[in-house]
């Protein structure tokens, strides 16, 4: 079964990852924050990671730099999925090492696809 580290500190938000997630048989890992995140994923070695970009103290891309070039992490692939969706957000997010990069509200069968095409 997939893993899914999903990190975001919108409740909302979560709630709606859960619920397409585990209707898609993922196994899911939620953090509420960007640190929290990146301690999870080097603990856990999620097989993917879907993160907020606009979170308090580690913002997203900062997190995702941190998992995306750490020495256990490295090979997880990131997901962005933001509400941020300027040209220059996206290319910002690739550079940091996000693999993909998704605009919310995120369409689930995208979504689905993302996260499996990232993982094999």
């Amino acid at each position: 079964m997939t893993t899914v580290l999903v990190i975001d500190d919108s409740p909302s938000e979560m709630a709606k990852f859960r619920d397409i997630l585990t209707k898609n048989n993922f196994q899911i890992l939620e953090a509420n924050n960007g640190e929290k995140g990146c301690l999870m994923a080097a603990e856990h070695l999620p097989d993917v990671v879907l993160m907020d970009v606009v979170m308090p103290e580690m913002n997203g891309f900062q997190a995702t730099r941190k998992i995306t070039r750490g020495k256990t992490t490295a090979h997880i692939p990131v997901v962005i999925v933001s509400t941020k969706n300027q040209e220059t957000d996206r290319v910002w997010g690739k550079r940091q090492g996000a693999r993909e990069y998704l605009v919310k509200p995120v369409d689930e069968n995208e979504l689905v696809r993302i996260i499996r095409t990232v993982t094999e």
